[in-house]
């Protein structure tokens, strides 16, 4: 051990309660760092988990980031005359040539593709019409990109391929116009077509305007109900790594032509509340960890204070300027990896205690525990900047310590 540590450790010793103190505040604000990130983080990895789980990671609809340029834009540029209020030809529209964009898509690396024609229609049943939107899936292909089969509480999604005329609709739905599996329904759609469905299927999600407002149907029974033939509006993608869904929507936009929204697009308000969430965190549970280390400022003030004639001493003995800072650096220092390491075993405590909670907020069916963040990262973030915030404490006084005068000290003059 140096002379400096020795002397160091020394003086935090001979005031015992204040160094104890110091410890505590630094230890609490680590153990507090640690609780408050870990049940932030925790939530939200658990928010963005649900979010990945229960929408596609990457949507192609059947339009285009920018509209096409209009031919006498492209062969007289620039020009003084323009074209208005021309109205575009009627086309079908859809995905073209979506099957063959499919097997390019497919033999992309960890991508799995399925088509979705999705439209307006109308169930009529006793009366009651309600309008849904109809999404005509291909059964076997669905279930590798979405978790709707999951979803489904009574009858399953191959249902729709034995039974070309089924339907698949939320059980508020059925609630809210008295229907039961294996009933028949009317469904009419925008160009005029009628035809009578059976429910096949009840499928309940939790959210309210899906579970009232959805609909599934063969793909090829959506086509013909749409007039659409050979047509999709939408291709749901779902990644092995969901988090390179935006790089992945870039090549495959550059390559189709039509639009493609990853999650991290269609979510970025979301994600930039919980940006600002995180911003505040990390401010709230880092001010506890620099109002500790005013106990550490105030504890080794006070020795200097204390102990001018002993610098003074130290300096004539041949001590430099820089041995002495480096003495209460090394207070500091011990003060902050010692408050560090036992706040880390009073938060990982925290946590545990944290994680076992479970309770049951009105209108839901089951207990809900809190979500825990328990990556090592966190630890090491707390640990660092307590210890950080420790030795800056101790540089002022230290700074001043090393610049006490030996002659003024032992004169007396000081």
């Amino acid at each position: 051990m140096s002379l400096t540590l020795k002397i160091a450790v020394t003086h935090l010793l001979s005031r015992r309660r204040q160094t104890l103190m110091s410890l505590l505040g630094v230890m609490l604000g680590v153990a507090f760092f640690m609780a408050v990130s870990s049940l932030m983080r925790g939530s939200e990895q658990d928010f963005i988990s649900r979010l990945i789980d229960s929408e596609p990671h990457i949507t192609i609809s059947d339009e285009f980031r920018n509209p096409p340029e209009q031919p006498a834009a492209r062969e007289y540029p620039g020009a003084a005359v323009a074209i208005s209020n021309v109205k575009p030809k009627t086309d079908v529209r859809g995905i073209r040539g979506y099957k063959q964009k499919m097997d390019w898509i497919a033999r992309l690396p960890g991508v799995r593709v399925a088509p979705v024609l999705s439209g307006q229609i109308i169930l009529t049943y006793a009366g009651k019409d309600e309008g849904v939107l109809m999404n005509g899936v291909v059964p076997e292909m669905m279930t590798g990109v979405s978790d709707i089969e999951d979803k489904i509480v009574a009858g399953s999604l191959e249902e729709l391929s034995a039974n070309p005329n089924g339907i698949i609709i939320g059980r508020a739905l059925a609630k809210k116009l008295n229907l039961k599996m294996g009933d028949n329904l009317t469904v009419s759609s925008p160009v005029g077509l009628i035809r009578t469905m059976k429910i096949v299927g009840l499928f309940e999600t939790g959210v309210s305007a899906v579970d009232e407002g959805q609909a599934y149907v063969l793909l090829k029974r959506a086509q013909t109900l749409l007039n659409r033939p050979d047509r999709a509006n939408l291709l749901v993608i779902q990644l092995d790594d969901p988090y390179a869904a935006r790089a992945v929507a870039a090549r495959i936009e550059k390559r189709i032509g039509y639009r493609s929204k990853s999650w991290q697009e269609a979510s970025e308000n979301l994600m930039s509340v919980l940006l600002v969430r995180n911003i505040i965190m990390y401010s709230v549970v880092s001010a506890i960890l620099v109002v500790a280390s005013f106990g550490i400022y105030n504890i080794i003030s006070t020795v200097v204070m204390e102990k001018r004639r002993d610098i003074a001493i130290l300096k004539s003995m041949g001590f430099t300027a820089r041995d002495i800072r480096r003495v209460f650096l090394w207070e500091g220092t011990i003060i902050g990896a010692l408050g560090s390491l036992s706040g880390v075993s009073v938060g990982l405590l925290l946590m545990a205690v944290l994680n076992s909670l479970s309770f049951e907020p009105p209108g839901f069916t089951g207990a809900i525990n809190l979500p825990i963040y328990w990556g090592l990262d966190q630890v090491l973030m707390a640990c660092a900047f307590a210890t950080a915030s420790a030795m800056g404490a101790a540089y002022f006084p230290a700074r001043k310590a090393g610049m006490v005068h030996p002659v003024d000290i032992l004169r007396g003059q000081a």
